[in-house]
């Protein structure tokens, strides 16, 4: 897991083997609001935000639930839940309750992303993500899906982890991102989920403005779709979309 401006991957060295430790699971699910609710009385509107907040408060108290807002920022979505549990179920069981709901009537998902944490093979250094603490959300996310090209995993480690360093390094000039790395080899299509958490959208355009420089991006077949979202409550959210 890497921490700040760190982008590591799940690529084993020879001595690496797997961790034993409860698995900590991530869902970036966004959602598209169909025009229809916009014809729904004031009222109607009002409740329905108090019951989708609520929801989610009780869904803290089993997992972890944040909200953010994506309208007006893409054609696709209008808002994303980011869930972090110690099981897949878990999450299974909110989606079904939010579709349950009278605001779950009228939205449709336009991406799900499924990953989860390990420890990087690039660092010895345990970090503990924002999100697993009471450390409060930055006011942006930026979440994409990130796929490397089989060519680097077929490199030798040693040379893998000289790219790596150079690619952290130029991270950690930018302590005003943080970021989130989480794998989804296996259980999703892509290879990590990237969820870099920041209060200045500029900071982070530079930083990726020059890790696309480093070596390891002759290696990136995918970074898209890179979605910008804005940390709000979830009745604030409802209220918001008409």
């Amino acid at each position: 897991m890497a921490s700040r401006g760190e982008i590591q991957d799940g690529a084993r060295s020879p001595s690496s083997s797997s961790s034993s430790v409860t698995p900590i699971y991530l869902n970036f699910s966004f959602f598209k609001v169909d025009p229809k609710w916009r014809w729904l009385n004031d009222i109607a509107k009002g409740e329905a935000a108090k019951e989708f907040s609520i929801l989610i408060d009780v869904a803290n108290t089993k997992m972890r639930v944040r909200t953010y807002s994506t309208l007006g920022l893409r054609p696709d979505t209008d808002f994303m839940l980011w869930m972090i549990s110690d099981s897949v179920e878990k999450m299974q069981i909110l989606t079904s309750k939010v579709y349950s709901t009278l605001l779950g009537k009228y939205i449709e998902p336009s991406h799900v992303y499924l990953s989860c944490l390990r420890q990087s093979v690039y660092s010895t250094n345990r970090f503990m993500s924002g999100f697993m603490t009471d450390e409060k959300p930055m006011k942006y996310v930026i979440v994409y899906p990130f796929v490397k090209a089989r060519e680097w995993y077929l490199l030798p480690f040693e040379e893998r982890k000289k790219m790596m360093e150079e690619h952290i390094t130029v991270g950690r000039k930018f302590p005003q991102v943080r970021l989130n790395t989480s794998y989804s080899f296996g259980i999703n299509d892509q290879d990590f989920m990237l969820a870099f958490e920041t209060n200045d959208l500029i900071i982070f355009q530079d930083l990726i403005v020059q890790l696309r420089e480093t070596d390891v991006s002759k290696y990136v077949i995918k970074d898209t779709p890179m979605i910008v979202c804005v940390y709000k409550g979830m009745e604030d959210i409802v209220r918001s979309i008409g």
